[in-house]
């Protein structure tokens, strides 16, 4: 990712979004030349000169202050996913580019037993690159074309198994919400190889992906509610929860459950009972 070209495109799609009235600023003349707001608008509700914005605006965060910075989220009314992007690249601007490969890492026996632990939810466990390092026996039947796949990744099954547009229901937000989620993600680590691969293999083989990544859009991903529609037990309407091993950083679990007494919490059960009499084992390699 070429990181000035990426602060570029973010801050000038952020100010494109942007109407002078949603600015409270007035919008004179009739025919304005740009979408959104002017690069001296922004300067001028940030409190800084057009030079100094247009410096920022060309890729240059470097040495930019924590009262400049705020400034622009103010300015331009980036929401707490835009604000933790725009530090992110500011950092990354005030340190020297060290590109590394992501190590191969596995999960701790601990953490595997606090899966094994989770009996009546699906819950996992993925890294930053969203691929699956340990799952349960449920979050295995619930998503079942997904580990289908003998290196289950969840980004690579959103854009590129067709499966996934008959599983998730409102697959255009899945999809939106997995990129975006990506994009935050190479923010805060531009020089992760196994985060540049992946992009790049989805940017090459997705059209979907490489229109969305174009966005710049980035999205927290740490709770709210999916619709599913399962082969066996139908559709489902379920919560997550995605919490964060500050032990382990980088790894993510991701729990999913249901409100007890609704036809979704039914079909969790269901779906345990299925599992259970189609698994012998209970490692869940039947749906592989």
């Amino acid at each position: 990712m070429d990181h000035r070209a990426e602060i570029k495109e973010f801050l000038s799609s952020r100010r494109a979004r942007l109407s002078p009235e949603q600015a409270g600023l007035p919008a004179y003349g009739g025919n304005r030349r740009v979408k959104g707001l002017r690069r001296e608008e922004v300067a001028l509700l940030a409190g800084v000169s057009v030079d100094y914005y247009v410096r920022l605006e060309r890729g240059n965060l470097a040495g930019a202050s924590e009262s400049v910075l705020e400034a622009l989220v103010r300015a331009l009314q980036l929401d707490d996913a835009e604000r933790d992007h725009l530090f992110a690249l500011a950092r990354e601007s005030d340190a020297a580019p060290v590109r590394r490969r992501t190590p191969t890492k596995g999960v701790r026996p601990a953490l595997q037993q606090v899966l094994e632990a989770i009996t009546d939810a699906p819950a996992w466990i993925r890294n930053a690159q969203f691929d699956i390092l340990a799952a349960n026996q449920l979050s295995r039947a619930l998503y079942a074309s997904l580990f289908a796949d003998p290196h289950p990744n969840t980004a690579r099954f959103t854009f590129l198994d067709p499966a996934a547009q008959e599983f998730f229901v409102d697959w255009e937000r899945a999809a939106d919400d997995i990129a975006a989620v990506l994009r935050l993600q190479a923010g805060h680590n531009p020089h992760d190889k196994a985060l540049s691969d992946l992009i790049g293999e989805l940017s090459t083989r997705s059209e979907t992906f490489r229109t969305r990544w174009a966005d710049h859009n980035v999205r927290f991903h740490r709770s709210g509610r999916k619709k599913l529609h399962h082969p066996v037990v139908g559709n489902l309407e379920i919560d997550f929860e995605a919490m964060e091993f500050p032990s382990d950083p980088g790894l993510t679990m991701v729990v999913y459950t249901a409100p007890a007494n609704t036809p979704t919490a039914d079909a969790l059960k269901l779906l345990a009972s299925w599992a259970a009499t189609n698994s012998p084992t209970g490692s869940g390699e039947h749906l592989r």
